[in-house]
């Protein structure tokens, strides 16, 4: 192959690279395209799952599938085939059930009460986020002519500004076309305030509350006066987190938290509380996990990588430092013992130092969440299920139990939805159109010791004649 070149004897020979600023065209045009390629796929899902939305209604209507709900369900069967279909999507795309019925329901109202702001989705000229800020702003306008009018507007501004530029607009736009008074919305709003925790990395959790924004700024504001005030006169007791790194002094925002923590913690709550003091008297429940080793260990601070050890857990799925899971098992004023296969992790039995319904417990143990694929709702919020039902003469043993949250509970009864125990507490569900998913029992943490002896029992490579071996702890 002949290469040619037109440099010249001297010219820098970086001049020949491309221009840099080329190359950045180059490459943004074509993020450009790609966002609006993925904003036109994201708009067919959309679309798919207004139609699987849709379809649910004709299966209860007795369309396309009569009797996918349990007719004798009147009053709820349009809510339960909405389930069924859900699951059925969630198992088959490994989602979440109650996340993929919602996300059908923001797709039913972006087709039917948005039109103008699909379209501009589906060609490309918006992103999901767009859709999503216009959805949230406009959900409670009501008639076409407002709805079309505060899309006119906030459409526009989304195909060129950000979805965080946009959010303003569109509230502004949506409190424009309220017809019913701020004070009456608020009262209404002001109903469904609520407090959440949601998982973080590392042994962290997000609380979050929705509150009336006078009493949420009101919070912050004390929080941040009572974190200067404190930072004044000095570091105090060590806060609920554990010392300050390193002897640092914390910052505004480690000091909001901490106190945060220690007025929920510790605070009484006057304002509501009984004459004898009832609800300051309650005090925080925590379900902890801890390997027995972590407590054998007793080394203060953290176990080094590489150790063998799995950190403890809360609820049976939020992972936690040992040392702060050897001061909750120091506190206990009674324990459950769970007794676990050292390889396969699997619930062997449980037993309590107060014994007391070992069968719940056994099972609460085992099935730490929801047994239906994809759900994680913990063990305190389940209802213990016979598989094969008690009426029909099932057995009240593990064998035939399983933990199932409400939810998932109504749909095993009353769609076609099925499932069976396949033994160690492992469950296969069928779905309405035959798929098969099986759901293993979640293994707690759990510290295996590697010895030559651990080694040779491993699956695949058996004991050897004349070995020993030492029982598991407990």
């Amino acid at each position: 192959m002949e290469i040619t070149s037109t440099l010249r004897e001297g010219t820098p020979l970086h001049s020949a690279v491309p221009d840099p600023l080329l190359v950045l065209d180059g490459m943004v045009s074509t993020l450009d395209s790609l966002e609006s390629a993925i904003a036109s796929l994201q708009a067919l899902r959309e679309c798919t799952l207004a139609m699987a939305s849709r379809l649910a209604d004709v299966m209860n209507d007795g369309g396309a599938q009569p009797g996918f709900a349990d007719p004798g369900w009147d009053s709820r069967s349009a809510e339960l085939a909405q389930r069924a279909v859900a699951a059925e999507i969630a198992t088959a795309t490994r989602a979440n059930d109650r996340t993929v019925q919602r996300q059908m329901g923001q797709a039913v109202e972006l087709l039917d009460r948005f039109p103008a702001t699909f379209q501009a989705f589906a060609a490309g000229r918006i992103s999901l986020a767009h859709v999503r800020v216009i959805q949230d702003a406009g959900t409670s306008l009501e008639g076409p002519a407002v709805l079309a009018r505060y899309e006119s507007v906030v459409v526009a501004c989304a195909e060129q500004q950000a979805p965080g530029r946009v959010r303003r607009l569109a509230m502004r736009e949506a409190e424009k076309a309220q017809p019913a008074l701020l004070a009456d919305r608020h009262a209404r709003a002001a109903v469904e305030r609520h407090v959440r925790v949601a998982p973080l990395p590392d042994g962290m959790a997000e609380l979050a509350a929705v509150l009336p924004a006078a009493v949420a700024y009101g919070i912050h504001d004390r929080l941040t006066q009572m974190a200067r005030a404190h930072a004044s006169f000095g570091p105090g007791p060590e806060p609920a987190g554990g010392p300050d790194v390193a002897g640092t002094r914390r910052t505004m925002d480690q000091l909001r938290a901490d106190l945060l923590s220690d007025l929920l913690l510790c605070g009484a709550p006057l304002g509501h509380d009984s004459s004898d003091g009832l609800l300051a008297a309650i005090q925080a429940r925590l379900d902890v996990t801890v390997p027995v080793q972590s407590l054998i260990d007793g080394a203060p601070g953290p176990v080094a990588v590489g150790s063998g050890q799995v950190p403890a857990e809360v609820d049976g799925k939020y992972p936690i430092d040992p040392a702060t899971a050897r001061a909750l098992a120091g506190q206990a004023t009674a324990w459950n013992r769970v007794l676990t296969d050292p390889f396969s992790g699997a619930v062997l039995s449980v037993d309590r130092y107060r014994p007391s319904e070992d069968l719940k417990r056994l099972l609460a143990a085992r099935d730490s969440r929801c047994r239906f694929p994809g759900c994680g709702i913990k063990a305190r919020e389940l209802d213990l299920d016979h598989t094969h039902d008690a009426a029909l003469g099932g057995a009240t043993e593990t064998g035939n139990l399983a933990g199932l949250c409400r939810r998932h509970h109504m749909l095993k009864h009353h769609s076609r939805w099925k499932i069976r125990q396949t033994g160690a507490g492992v469950l296969e569900w069928t779905s309405p159109t035959g798929r098969r998913y099986t759901d293993h029992p979640p293994s707690p943490p759990t510290f295996v010791a590697v010895t030559d002896a651990s080694r040779s029992r491993a699956p695949g490579n058996p004991v050897e004649p004349g070995s020993t071996s030492d029982p598991p702890p407990f």
